[in-house]
């Protein structure tokens, strides 16, 4: 029987997975960059700068776009082979706009089923001042050979 891999070699795995994959052209656009990867927890930051409203904070949907890539990202993975996330629900309760630097998503699962998955993302300042916690549910489908 093989050795199952090390904590270690999974992270790695894992980001070596998501940067194939990318997370697609609207999140690259954004200025998403990847800093943890695995099952259990997934981190992602965002410069605030490019994402704003005509006021100087940052877009609502900004916060959304983050927490939907990480979570599509993380409902993925956990996925596997042959099989496909897709969402099919999510919502964002914003409670502070960041104004400078980067946001911070933080994204950790709820529920790992069988067929669901729900991760929630709670997205940070520079100061750590929680801005908005985004919660997505993605439902796993096996894809047509």
């Amino acid at each position: 029987m093989a050795d199952e891999p090390t904590e270690a070699a999974q992270a790695v795995n894992a980001m070596e997975w998501a940067a194939r994959r990318g997370v697609g052209s609207l999140a690259d656009k954004m200025g998403f960059e990847w800093v943890e990867f695995t099952l259990d927890r997934c981190v992602a930051t965002m410069p605030v700068e490019g994402n704003t409203q005509p006021v100087g904070l940052m877009h609502g949907g900004a916060y959304v776009v983050l927490g939907e890539s990480l979570g599509s990202m993380a409902a993925n993975l956990h996925a596997g082979p042959d099989r496909l996330a897709v969402g099919v629900d999510i919502n964002a309760t914003h409670t502070r706009s960041a104004t400078s630097g980067t946001v911070t998503g933080v994204c950790t699962p709820i529920h790992l089923g069988r067929t669901i998955t729900v991760h929630q993302i709670v997205i940070t300042d520079d100061q750590g001042r929680l801005c908005s916690t985004v919660r997505i549910t993605n439902h796993i489908k096996t894809l047509e050979p």
